[in-house]
């Protein structure tokens, strides 16, 4: 009898060891698979050239969000949100959602995003790489018949280019006097949402729970020529600077040019000038990153034989720290008190609200990109974002991170901007690998 024990007892320990064996390493090849998964760079490239005839002519790509071009393009995106087996839906705000369902419906979703809508003779790449980026990792997903254990939602933001408005009602930050404004389209931001299928009497019910979002991941190109030139392969968002808008109106005294002497002129477009080196001066002699513009002026009566009456301009300022954004204002206008004085004109300054606030990452996402692009051997540099972006927006409800790939020549917002195709597949490879490991971490970000 103890033999027979003895021998029960050896075979189910033996049994159990070998399940556990066998478990373990199932484990192991699962996730050496997962961490294995690498995207089909060809057929990114494709999507984005796709959509990126779409509003296409011989200048440039003009997308502008709630024209025809904008839901050609939209319904080109939906189309391929469907293939890669997304369930798709538009909210009030006119973004366009696709989901994933992960194996736990309990857990918060990982977000992955950016936008399609287009400047005036605009490229192919901006918004449009982080949208289609996110759609190849589902593809990938779902190719290799993994099932991610949080939803995953890819989001194409409405009318980012003109003011944020999706991610904006996306967070609860939409005014509603927004709506009575014109967009680049012709039509005003209520009109427009209707438009694309959005609903802007309901738009308290695009406002999402901060507590059923896990993260959100953002890939973009760099607009500009930091990585191209140190040869670096990514950039790691440390955080994205605010924007603050002004309208300048400069009020002199209109009168004849031939007949009016120097010394007794109110000269708008004189203090105008001055006040433009003012601005570069000021920007250049404080230390940092900030940047000051002034990038449009309108002059009246705007005759060549009449003395400028009256100046419109406008003031940008850009920095990640919103004091350092005060403190440059603050000395604008101090030096504008004295040019008034020097041109015996009136400068006003009006702030537009834009809501574009100065936001940091989060950390512990920066650390899973870092980590994952040592494991996919990319050099990366950390680096602030110069430019607005919806992560902006998201980063004030939910832990969010931005990658960065080269553009050539640091040129974007034009006809000429490209990205090339081992960049594309580079970051897209690294948004994956941060989704899976973001989906595999315990805990929110």
């Amino acid at each position: 009898m103890r033999h027979i024990k003895k021998k029960s007892f050896l075979t189910v320990f033996v049994l159990v060891s070998s399940l556990s064996i066998i478990l373990t390493l199932s484990s192991f090849r699962s996730s050496e698979t997962i961490f294995s998964l690498r995207v089909k760079g060809e057929r990114l490239a494709k999507h984005i050239i796709e959509l990126g005839a779409i509003g296409k002519n011989l200048k440039g790509v003009t997308r502008l969000a709630f024209t025809q071009a904008d839901i050609l393009g939209r319904n080109y995106v939906i189309t391929r949100m469907k293939e890669a087996g997304l369930k798709v839906r538009i909210d009030p705000a006119g973004n366009i959602l696709g989901r994933l369902d992960g194996t736990n419906q309990h857990l918060p979703a990982i977000l992955l995003g950016s936008h399609i809508d287009t400047v005036p003779l605009g490229g192919n790449y901006d918004g449009v790489l982080g949208v289609m980026a996110a759609i190849e990792c589902i593809q990938v997903i779902q190719e290799n018949d993994f099932q991610l254990k949080h939803p995953v939602e890819v989001i194409v933001f409405t009318n980012e280019e003109g003011g944020m408005t999706g991610s904006r009602a996306f967070i609860g930050e939409l005014k509603p006097e927004v709506l009575e404004q014109v967009s680049r389209s012709g039509l005003s931001i209520r009109n427009g949402l209707q438009k694309i299928g959005g609903n802007p009497e309901k738009l308290t019910h695009a406002i999402r729970d901060p507590e059923k979002i896990k993260a959100y991941l953002e890939l973009h190109i760099e607009q500009g020529g930091i990585l191209e030139s140190k040869g670096i392969d990514i950039g790691i968002v440390e955080g994205i600077v605010g924007i603050r808008w002004w309208d300048v109106i400069v009020q002199g005294f209109s009168n004849h040019a031939g007949t009016t002497p120097m010394g007794i002129r109110h000269d708008a477009l004189l203090a105008s000038a001055h006040l433009i080196i003012a601005v570069n001066e000021i920007a250049k002699l404080i230390a940092g990153d900030h940047v000051a513009t002034i990038g449009r002026i309108k002059v009246l009566p705007g005759a060549p034989n009449v003395i400028p009456g009256k100046a419109e301009m406008s003031l940008e300022l850009r920095d990640l720290s919103t004091k350092k954004i005060d403190d440059l204002f603050t000395k604008i206008q101090k030096k504008s008190k004295l040019i008034e004085k020097l041109t015996k004109t009136k400068i006003d300054f009006k702030e537009i609200d834009i809501g574009v606030r100065p936001i940091l990452t989060n950390v512990n996402i920066k650390h899973i990109l870092r980590e994952s692009a040592k494991e996919l051997t990319l050099s990366f540099n950390n680096m602030p974002s110069g430019a607005a972006h919806d992560a902006q927006n998201i980063a004030r409800i939910a832990p969010a991170g931005m990658i960065f790939v080269p553009s050539v020549g640091g040129i974007s917002h034009s006809p000429n901007e490209y990205t090339h195709i081992q960049d594309l597949t580079n970051g897209t490879n690294l948004l994956l690998q941060a989704l899976l490991r973001l989906d595999s971490s315990k805990s929110k970000e």
